[in-house]
This record gives C-alpha cells, sequence and structure tokens, in this order.
C-alpha cells in the first residue's frame, strides 16, 4: 500500500508524525478513513477512537478529543485538545473524571457548565472505552 505523511498534533505535545497507510478519524459525521491520495479536505474532529497503521502493518490507537483534520497533497495534519495512547490512559482518574462530570451534569447550572460538562463525560468516557478495549484485545482492537 503507498504511504502518505502525517502529523497528530496536541494541544500540549506532538503525539505521531510519520508515515502510514491508512488513518481513522472520528468526526460529526460518523469515522472517516484517509488512505494515499485523498482529496483535500477539512472536518471536525469530535471525542472518539483514532486509529491508523504504520507501512509494517503496526495499527496504532489514540484516544482523541475535539479538534481538526485537515488533508492537502498527500499530508494529514490532526490538531486535538488531547490524544493518549491506550496505555498511558489512567482508568481510576478517567473513572472519578466520569462521575464529576456526571454529578455537574444533575445539578442546575448554566448552560455553559452543563456544555462543558457534557465534553468532560464524552472525554472520560471515551478514555475509559479506549483503556478497556486495549486491554482486552491485547493491545489492538
Amino acid at each position: 500500500m503507498e504511504e502518505f505523511q502525517i502529523s497528530i498534533l496536541a494541544a500540549d505535545h506532538p503525539f505521531y508524525e510519520g508515515p502510514c497507510i491508512s488513518l481513522v478519524v472520528p468526526t460529526l459525521e460518523g469515522m472517516y478513513g484517509f488512505m494515499a491520495g485523498h482529496l483535500r479536505m477539512i472536518s471536525s474532529v469530535v471525542p472518539g477512537i483514532l486509529h491508523y497503521t504504520l507501512p509494517d502493518g503496526t495499527k496504532r490507537y489514540a484516544a482523541v478529543s475535539e479538534g481538526i483534520v485537515k488533508c492537502e497533497d498527500n499530508k494529514i495534519l490532526v490538531l486535538v485538545d488531547t490524544a493518549e495512547r491506550p496505555e498511558d490512559i489512567d482508568a481510576n482518574r478517567a473513572k472519578l473524571a466520569a462521575d464529576k462530570a456526571k454529578e455537574k451534569l444533575l445539578q442546575k447550572r448554566s448552560l455553559e457548565e452543563y456544555h462543558v460538562a457534557q465534553a468532560n463525560l464524552a472525554r472520560a468516557m471515551n478514555r475509559l472505552k479506549v483503556h478497556k478495549n486495549h486491554r482486552e484485545d491485547g493491545g489492538g482492537f
């Protein structure tokens, strides 16, 4: 398969930069796949599981939060607030964050606080899903 370059950048660190043969990103329209020669596009990224395949066939996964993806000239740029490898996720901390977000959703608060709590819950639940699937499948999904 033909290779292309990807850069996955979290707000506080570069997550991965290098060649790959396929990339799947969670978007508002669902999971969106890229391969070499993909047409130009820009889309929103939503919290979910991003995965990509390296030229040697190794599959890699990440829990990502909201951001954008841009494809142009056989290069893909993914900019997200957070990107975490399954082995780096602290399941206990993610569970506590989910519980806290659920509690805030039940409280009568401003619309802005409600949306922040929803986003925090989505991120925590996504982290738990990535962590759980990585452990059950021995490193894959």
